[in-house]
């Protein structure tokens, strides 16, 4: 789902730096599990002052906002389809987000069912019966929104933290707001 207040969104890809640049010594390279260390300790410092739900939609609309600009300007948009996926596929490997399949689609209702597994969020985790996956809920909302103008509703299904191995996200279009 598309964040609300949207257009008050200043954020863009350029907001990131020049990574070359500021780090010539130490790269473009972290381990996950400094990655992680910042978004859980985000996620509690949200939640403690709002709570979890509210969290996880924070979290849910800032995956949005990364991943229309990560589709904007790291993905080839011209593409058809399968093309996109390919490359959306490729890309996210590359950068060791996760390895994405696509399990189900449904081109002509634009639904489908996608995995990411070695995912950069959960993999590993401790099992607690609860999904985690908020933020790349929105990432993969907001990628899919940017390359087909589509606000789609993405909700986790299985996460590692289930007890799965694999994070299995439902993808549907939104239903039309009149």
């Amino acid at each position: 789902m598309k964040p609300e207040n949207l257009e008050a969104c200043t954020f863009t890809w350029a907001d990131l730096g020049d990574i070359d640049t500021g780090r010539p010594n130490l790269g473009q390279e972290v381990p996950v599990i400094v990655y992680r260390l910042g978004q859980y300790a985000l996620r509690e410092a949200i939640a403690l002052r709002y709570g979890n739900e509210v969290a996880a939609g924070i979290l849910r609309d800032a995956g949005w906002i990364a991943g229309r600009e990560y589709c904007r300007n790291a993905l080839d948009v011209s593409l058809p389809p399968a093309a996109f996926v390919d490359g959306l596929q490729k890309s996210l490997a590359e950068l060791r987000v996760g390895v994405l399949r696509l399990e189900h689609v449904d081109a002509p209702s634009l639904t489908m069912t996608m995995t990411v597994s070695e995912d950069l969020d959960c993999s590993g985790l401790p099992v607690t019966g609860t999904t985690v996956c908020d933020y790349d809920e929105g990432f993969i909302a907001g990628i899919l929104h940017a390359y087909l103008g589509v606000d789609f509703h993405v909700q986790e299904i299985d996460c590692w933290a289930t007890g799965d191995r694999t994070c299995r996200f439902s993808v549907q279009p939104e239903p039309s707001r009149t």
